[in-house]
């Protein structure tokens, strides 16, 4: 063994360099090696727990066995560096750049518009490109696969994909490839009469350069001299807190086990590693069992496989999958059973880091394999120095009972699994909250053995994860069972034996109790549906004498044995050409690539925690509250202080102007009204020691009284945020006393969490002279930044600038919340004046920043039989938080809005911001439109329930049909709203495929589709002049070129892209003239927040106004010289002494609301738009498919429809997710529980329907915006809802045959729980019950 003092060289290659660590700690990671030693900063920092993939690189090494080179994409957040010794990274720098050479995968990721904020590119760029190392020609379902683990926020994923796809295999797409037509192309009335002026490609797949295998980055030679001469001594590697020994034998692997029995193995660290980082799990010593080849040893026999315990998953899945290609299938099942499930487990990295041995070892209730593997009868072979033995991995096991444990001198060499045998069946299910990358809710492994020829029960044995805290084996119940035939007698025994053995209390952490209930027994009936299925089939050849027939299938039952099948979308994007005599060099309306597309995809593309780190730079973390409501006794600052690097802790007291406002404070100051408002925040030498510090600082806290978290709550003690907003217009109480019908109610909206994948983060640079400070922010509106830290730190507004390059991704979670970063950060560079920087982790911005307010609403609807509705009053609550932040304006937004599509005479809107002690919520796309408008559509489809019309009917009878006036009184024409519902009914074939539907329905018990179409018109601006101003600035230098500059922040929607056309098309010049820096306080002053859609409107018409200046000045010199060059007139220019700068400025629309007449003209103009969307649920589970979804938006004229579809399809996809997946869980005291992509599911790859078809209306006009473009930035995130809807109406198609009441309460998300709860049947009717008085729930509802 070497002397413990000194560590050995770490030794592996980046790039194709190599990189000698001498003091290699095992608590770094790759990613932070990466971006801090190497100042690699193309791969991303996003969440820190592998859940996200923007930190993907690619791994390559020598199997010690095969000799073949590996190369397979990880998280680097989740490597130690101590585990890569050998190893070949290669990062998104090492595969292309702007300065060298772009990689096939860089290029078409941008040239197909797959990149917009681009902090996601990298990460999308690695997954692909170790795709193509391994299958220069991947089949659609591993691109799939490769990108499950990737989560984009901006897109939508169909761009990406479809950069994916031309390097595919030749897809079976479209049928009629060879006609020259597509079969997406017609409608239900294919009106061909201008196809000729719409498009259907956003890029020119020509234009790319082929894929060559013989280019890439060869494996280092001196690796390759490294594995064929292995290095067999131990090597060890000393943190400051940790060891890590990674021993070079087997022998040697033993002997250390034996002297550190407390030591655990780590190879992937997946289970590890977060664990470390969540719960502040320390080992001092870690074993790295890496290079030990008898762990990956797999031996095959004639009964059975053993497959070494440090094989990835990854390996595992393809060593299955061979041996199931090679076996007859009788032998296969247990094999194909763990196939099912290792398709879904995690993401593609993960699979590739985590070993089957650490899957096993860690026991993990959710864990996937467990329950196949004891069902299976699976043993684990372990080893010591004392020997070799067996043990069975049992229930007694994985319950972690020491008689049927490891010793702690012991380690897992292998696994062997059992063929299966005729007459046995083997199973595996789980449900998630969605497809891909989530862990289950339940999951399940069963297996049954039944006395040959016969359907008697010889052996059974079940088990659940995710209802306990270990995986759970049914023991009893399926010894009861033996004997038994395989009937329905057995069936609902079975079931009421299960529900006995596997109970899970109220309180059980995780919550959805009842769901994972009735999961328990519908798992088992799909099983005994399955084993049906498969006995039928061998029972033929086998005529016994007086054998009774099995329990018939019903041929309505068989789709329950089928899963959703993982398809990878189609579609068309359709939009207008630009006019044949528009001059080539005029970009305006073309579909024009992203500015940054080619630097987003090659890392070169900075983000503001990508600046290089500045000279005597300190880091800073900070301090929340862990209580909801309560007075500060104590701050004790003392042993944060004595901690090695920690500089200093900034408190209230450190504010030298005002903290904040009275009711809003930056620093809490004697009491906290929220669990994650920021006290106090630590200033420290490395991130590392800041985030120590904190650790140590003890606060201590008395509890106030009243606590309020809920809208229930906040109504019974009567706590807003302000005065109630009303809308009235008509007589409703006489309305309602005339119609033929009234239907009441209640809505409840679940809120959401921004999850911009860059978090938020700020530097802030002190000069030395002056009080000046430059701030480089992740903002939306830098110009608030800059007041903030003015007024805070009490210099004027001149001496402050800030600075926006780019941010990754807003959606209006950095409008208001940068400032309060911004302004801490600088009370810190003020104190210690050093520079600092301010980097959240994901888990701290969900906490503090809060999001899309919740919402409860109420409606009653009058209506006649034939479904005009002729009265509606909506009243509305949103939870807003602790402090007012944005809630009055969401509150007047929602009810501005709230009549959508719909001209209903009497009508009614209040709505009222509730004061909860939870997080303030803040602006959020749609601004209070998506959470409203569910509200008004559920009352449509409530009235359709009544009338016993679809829903579709109720919609056109109310729609608006001719220019008219909304409730608040503004004008406007709705021919557009009209045309975009009837294109998207035909394009969509509504009609045809609603029968179609039907039909399926009538055909299926347990599967039901579902079809909805919804109508938008969308409101675009604030409802204020003032903030609809914008100013540019517009320099031209002698040699031509031109630097833009204005108001606006590119947040990933292309407004620098738009702004750049603007100007080539008023200067007349080619985009290549352009440029554009950043976006900066000092060039352009006073700036609005980049919000509410309008940005690239108001923006554009400050360029057009500064360009149309210039031009008015160079015009003398153009006419002297007609024939001249743009260089030629320039130099004249300068020659005759003109100015070639100008500030262009708007002054804005024209929109103001006057509350107390309850009228005015707040919206500049309004967006239509309509969507259709089918979905399959299945009522036994509550997962569901999206089949299709059809979207026609008004655009009027395009500037750039490549970059209005990707925000038409981003929003709709991010709207989806808020209706479907995003959950957001707070427990009883107001912690937030989902702090990160484990817990809290943004839509993935895997969510985009497999038809998804958008087009932009063609030839509509709106004069009153720059070239008649329209701001769509916004209005797609409601057009989700159509998905809601559809399941909505599978749900109403269920319920109906099971003769349940129609009407149930309407919650969103539509969640697999409340989906399969709401089919209710007899297993959610076997279910035992809870009385919710006598028990405290694990989580409450904020809606």
């Amino acid at each position: 063994m070497p002397c413990p003092s000194r560590s050995d060289e770490l030794v592996f290659f980046v790039n194709g360099r190599k990189v000698i660590e001498r003091n290699a700690d095992p608590e770094v990671t790759l990613l932070s090696f990466l971006r801090k030693n190497l100042r690699l900063t193309g791969t991303k920092y996003a969440c820190g727990r592998g859940g996200c993939g923007a930190c993907t690189v690619m791994v390559s090494k020598r199997d010690p066995t095969s000799q073949e080179i590996r190369h397979f994409s990880v998280t680097a957040c989740l490597v130690p560096i101590c585990s890569l010794y050998g190893a070949a990274v290669t990062t998104v720098e090492g595969v292309g750049s702007m300065k060298t050479r772009l990689h096939p995968v860089q290029e078409r990721i941008a040239k197909s518009h797959g990149t917009q904020c681009g902090f996601c590119t990298p990460g999308m760029v690695m997954s692909m490109y170790t795709l193509l190392r391994n299958h220069p020609q991947p089949s659609e379902e591993q691109l799939l696969e490769a990108l499950g683990g990737n989560l984009c926020r901006c897109t939508g994923y169909r761009p990406i994909l479809a950069s994916g796809k031309t390097f595919c295999l030749e897809s079976n797409g479209c049928q009629q490839k060879g006609t020259g037509k597509c079969c997406l192309d017609l409608g239900e009335n294919d009106s061909s009469g201008s196809e000729s002026q719409i498009c259907t490609e956003l890029f020119v797949k020509e234009e790319f350069q082929p894929l060559d295998p013989t280019q890439e980055l060869i494996f280092p030679p001196e690796l390759l001299r490294m594995t064929e001469n292995p290095e067999k001594r131990t090597l060890t590697f000393h943190g400051e807190r940790v060891t890590w020994i990674s021993p070079g034998t087997f022998k040697d692997l033993l002997e250390l086990k034996a002297k550190h029995p407390e030591a655990p193995l780590i190879l992937g660290n997946t289970s590890l590693g977060p664990a470390m980082r969540s719960k502040g799990c320390l080992y001092p010593i870690l074993l790295s069992p890496a290079r030990i080849s008898e762990l990956n040893v797999v031996s095959k026999t004639n009964d059975g496989l053993t497959i070494g315990a440090g094989c990835s998953l990854a390996q595992v899945k393809d060593i299955l999958a061979e041996r199931v290609s090679e076996l007859p299938e009788e032998k296969t099942q247990t094999y194909r059973a763990l196939l099912k499930h290792l398709k879904s487990l995690a993401s593609q990295q993960i699979r590739n880091m985590a070993s089957l041995g650490g899957h096993i070892i860690s026991r993990h209730s959710y864990s996937d394999l467990n329950p196949i593997l004891a069902v299976g009868n699976a043993t684990l072979n372990l080893t010591s120095e004392e020997g070799t033995r067996r043990i069975p991995l049992s229930e007694h096991f994985l319950a972690g009972l020491a008689s049927a444990d490891l010793k702690p001198e012991e380690i897992l060499e292998s696994v062997y699994i059992p063929h299966s045998q005729k007459w046995e069946f083997v199973s595996a299910f789980r449900q998630a909250q969605c497809q891909q990358n989530a862990l289950p809710d339940v999951n399940a492994g069963m297996r049954v053995l039944f006395k040959e020829g016969t359907d008697i029960i010889e052996d059974l044995s079940i088990t659940y994860g995710g209802v306990g805290a270990a995986t759970v084996s049914a023991h009893k119940s399926c010894q009861q069972l033996l004997g038994r035939q395989w009937d329905e007698l057995m069936l609902d025994e079975a079931c009421r034996r299960l529900l006995d053995e596997v109970s899970l209390p109220g309180w059980a952490p995780g919550g959805r109790v009842e769901f994972k209930r009735t999961l328990v027994v519908s798992f088992f009936f799909k099983f005994y549906l399955q084993v049906l299925q498969e006995l039928k089939k061998l029972i033929k050849p086998f005529p016994v004498p007086n054998s009774r027939r099995y329990p018939e299938i019903s041929d309505r039952f068989l789709s329950a044995l089928e899963d959703f099948p993982g398809t990878v979308p189609q579609g068309v994007q359709r939009y207008q050409s630009v006019d044949s005599h528009q001059p080539l060099q005029d970009p305006v309306g073309r579909p024009v690539m992203h500015l940054s597309g080619l630097k987003h995809a090659t890392g070169e593309a900075e983000f503001c925690d990508d600046i290089p780190m500045v000279d005597k730079e300190l880091c800073m973390a900070l301090v929340t509250s862990t209580r909801a409501y309560a007075k500060i006794i104590s701050i004790d600052l003392s042993e944060a202080l004595e901690i090695p690097g920690v500089v200093d802790v900034i408190t209230a007291k450190d504010i030298p102007g005002t903290n904040g406002t009275e009711d809003d404070k930056l620093l809490a100051v004697d009491e906290v009204l929220c669990v994650g408002q920021i006290i106090c925040a630590v200033v420290a030498e490395t991130d590392v020691q800041a985030k120590r510090a904190i650790e140590k600082i003890k606060i201590t806290y008395e509890e106030l009284e009243p606590i309020i978290f809920t809208i229930e709550d906040a109504i019974k003690h009567n706590s807003f945020l302000c005065p109630e907003k009303k809308l009235e217009q008509g007589n409703i109480e006489e309305a309602f006393e005339k119609v033929d019908q009234i239907v009441e109610g209640e809505v409840h909206v679940g809120g959401q969490e921004h999850f911009y994948m860059e978090t938020q983060r700020v530097l802030v640079i002190p000069k030395t002279e002056d009080k000046e400070l430059d701030i480089y922010v992740s903002t939306q509106d830098p110009a608030h930044v800059q007041k903030t830290v003015s007024s805070t730190l009490n210099i004027p507004i001149n001496r402050i600038t800030c600075h926006v390059k780019r941010v990754g991704g807003g959606f209006g979670g950095k409008i208001g919340r940068p400032a309060v970063f911004g302004a801490i950060a600088a009370v810190g560079a003020l104190k210690t004046g050093h520079p600092i920087r301010l980097v959240l982790d994901r888990e701290d911005d969900m906490l503090i920043t809060g999001g899309r307010h919740p919402l409860f609403g109420k409606y009653k609807v009058g209506f006649m039989n034939n479904g005009r509705i002729k009265a509606l009053d909506i009243e509305c609550f949103i939870n807003g938080g602790c402090t007012l932040d944005d809630s009055e304006l969401v509150t007047e937004f929602l009810i501005l809005k709230l009549e959508n599509a719909y001209k209903i005479r009497n009508l009614r809107f209040r709505g009222r911001a509730c004061l909860t002690n939870l997080p303030s919520n803040t602006a959020f796309r749609g601004f209070g439109f998506p959470q409203g408008t569910l509200v008004t559509e559920s009352c449509i489809t409530a009235v359709a329930a009544k009338c016993g019309l679809p829903p579709e009917k109720i919609r056109e009878k109310n729609m608006y049909r001719t220019v008219d006036k909304t409730i608040y009184k503004q004008a406007f024409n709705p021919e557009s709203l009209i045309r975009c519902w009837n294109e998207c009914l035909d394009a969509s074939s509504f009609h045809n495929r609603r029968k179609q539907v039907e039909e399926f329905n009538k055909k299926n018990y347990w599967k039901k589709r579902g079809i909805a179409v919804i109508p938008m018109k969308f409101s675009v601006g604030f409802a204020a002049t003032s903030y609809h101003q914008a100013a540019a600035l517009v320099h031209i230098y002698t040699d031509g070129s031109v630097l833009v500059t204005h108001g606006g922040n590119e947040l990933g929607q292309g407004i620098h892209t738009k702004m750049l056309q603007v100007a080539s098309r008023e200067l007349k010049i080619p985009m290549s003239h352009l440029h554009i820096c950043e976006t900066s306080t000092a060039m352009v002053p006073n700036t609005i927040a980049t919000a509410a859609s309008v940005g690239a409107d108001i923006n554009g018409k400050a360029v057009q106004n500064a360009c149309q200046i210039l031009l008015k000045r160079l015009e003398p010199i153009i006419k002297k010289n007609p024939e001249g060059t743009w260089e030629e007139w320039i130099e004249a220019a300068f020659e005759q002494r003109i100015s070639l700068s100008a500030t262009g400025y708007f002054r804005g629309y024209k929109a103001f609301m006057d509350w107390e007449k309850g009228e005015g003209d707040p919206f500049p103009y309004y967006v239509y738009g309509a969507a259709c969307s089918e979905v399959e649920i299945d009522c036994l589970t509550g997962a569901h498919k999206k089949i299709r979804t059809d979207i026609v938006m008004d655009a009027c004229c395009s500037l750039n429809p490549a970059i209005d579809i990707g925000q038409i399809e981003g929003a709709f996809i991010q709207g989806m997710g808020l209706y479907t997946t995003e959950e957001l869980k707070y427990s009883p005291e107001g912690v937030l529980y989902s702090r990160g992509p484990d817990e809290y599911k943004i839509p993935t790859i895997s969510d985009v329907p497999e038809e998804f078809n958008v087009s932009l209306l063609p030839s509509s006009q709106t004069p009153l915006t720059i070239y008649s473009s329209k701001g769509l930035g916004e209005s797609g995130m409601f057009l989700g809802s159509s998905v809601f809807f559809a399941i909505t109406d599978a749900m109403a198609a269920a319920r109906k045959e099971r003769d349940i009441a129609e009407d149930f309460t309407v919650k969103s998300p539509a969640t697999p729980e409340w989906v399969r709860m709401a089919c209710a049947d007899r297993f959610t009717e076997m279910i035992p019950r809870d009385d919710p008085k006598t028990f405290k729930p694990w989580s409450i509802t904020v809606a």
